[in-house]
């Protein structure tokens, strides 16, 4: 596509917040200036100084903002195929993490990785995604639980970005589980490992958010706090994994410290939906690992709704919990397992999404804004929730590029 184009289309939905479902625009036009989208609106109103840029007419096709998965633990080694094996044989969650097993697994894994085989191994799942219609991902930490791994890893996820034409917002996750050797002095993995690593990849910029996981097998809301105190001496905006399996409070830590994001947060309650909205912090939805887990809390959404808490869907791609590479399917499981409606579903999977990811030029198409656009061969935005296992992308462009 040239630097300068009106795009062309029978529809658009632009998931700009507003009265119109979907903000469904027919005959729509969008005028594209290199990165950066400059109007959009009916065809009939494009004006003048437009008309006589080069045209791409995508027919009865629908655009859409491009995808963002805010929520995955893409860079990890091996996988857990057998502790999935397990499950079904009855062993929980619990059991198989305190059995060192879960994401100690994994960790052992990940470090005896060499960072080239790690890069390689997530391509194979971000060019999942990016086939999809995905142009922006979020990519933790957190299965290191060592100085050594933990920037491993943030450095390979910085290179996803370097490699794919995607967007990569990092996340340090040193709180994501206490390694074998503190396992009786958790405190001290904090501050020994955690913080001090932390530093560092701040120093080195490798870190764009910190996040933890606070719940029983991980870490009590004091820890997560220690943590989350150097975040906001950093400047740097912080997440977190709560109510997953248990309510430790940490939806209302987060939200204390103006948290982006809250995710999973199937056991949350009345309290923490009302910190959450007061504070602005969005519900991160993550599906596949309740599916994955067989589990049978069900995030409060309509709590949620009630509280005008903005609601985001993501894979939480992961080799334990979540093992899932389609936001498509995402979509789907956010309708069918969590009663989402579609306009939701999309919304989660783009404007809402952003927002937990602190980003203010993606998710939407409004003049500004990215050229991240997703071009698709159905004639709704429902039939993207709707249907199961079907990838219907035509055209992806990244920053105007396809």
């Amino acid at each position: 596509m040239s630097r300068k184009a009106v795009l062309l289309s029978a529809r658009m939905a632009t998931m700009s917040e507003g009265d119109t479902p979907y903000g469904l625009c027919q005959d729509a036009a969008i005028a594209v200036d290199g990165a950066k989208i400059v109007w959009v609106g009916e065809h009939q109103d494009l004006p003048p100084e437009y008309t006589d840029w080069p045209v791409e007419d995508f027919g009865e096709r629908l655009i859409t903002p491009a995808l963002i998965d805010a929520h995955t633990h893409v860079v990890f080694g091996g996988n857990r195929a057998a502790e999935f094996e397990m499950r079904l044989n009855g062993a929980s969650y619990e059991d198989i993490a305190r059995a060192g097993g879960g994401i100690l697994s994994t960790v052992n894994a990940t470090r005896s990785a060499s960072a080239k085989t790690l890069l390689a191994d997530a391509l194979t799942r971000v060019d999942a995604l990016i086939a999809e219609g995905v142009s922006t991902l979020e990519v933790k930490s957190g299965y290191g639980l060592d100085s050594v791994t933990e920037l491993k890893m943030l450095r390979v996820a910085r290179r996803i970005g370097e490699t794919r034409p995607i967007r990569v917002k990092t996340s340090f996750l040193g709180a994501h589980a206490v390694p074998p050797d503190y396992a009786e002095c958790p405190d001290d993995y904090i501050r020994d490992v955690c913080i001090p690593t932390l530093r560092v990849a701040y120093v080195e910029g490798l870190v764009d958010a910190v996040d933890g996981f606070c719940e029983g097998i991980a870490f009590n809301p004091a820890q997560i706090a220690l943590v989350f105190d150097v975040a906001q001496e950093l400047g740097l905006p912080v997440k977190l994994h709560a109510e997953q399996l248990s309510n430790l409070g940490g939806a209302q830590l987060a939200a204390s410290y103006g948290a982006l994001s809250a995710d999973h947060i199937e056991y949350l309650d009345a309290g923490g939906v009302s910190a959450m909205a007061k504070a602005g912090t969005t519900a991160v939805l993550l599906p596949g690992a309740f599916y994955t887990l067989r589990e049978t809390q069900v995030p409060p959404v309509d709590l949620l709704r009630q509280h005008h808490v903005p609601m985001a869907l993501a894979t939480d791609c992961n080799p334990g919990s979540s093992p899932l590479t389609s936001l498509l399917l995402t979509m789907n499981m956010g309708c069918t397992l969590f009663r989402l409606t579609p306009e939701e579903a999309l919304a989660g999977t783009t404007r809402n999404a952003a927002r937990a990811l602190g980003i203010k030029d993606a998710g939407s198409i409004a003049p500004g804004q990215r050229a991240d656009l997703a071009i698709w061969n159905v004639t709704h935005p429902a039939e993207l929730a709707y249907r199961v296992g079907f990838n219907p992308l035509h055209k992806r462009l990244f920053g105007g590029i396809e």
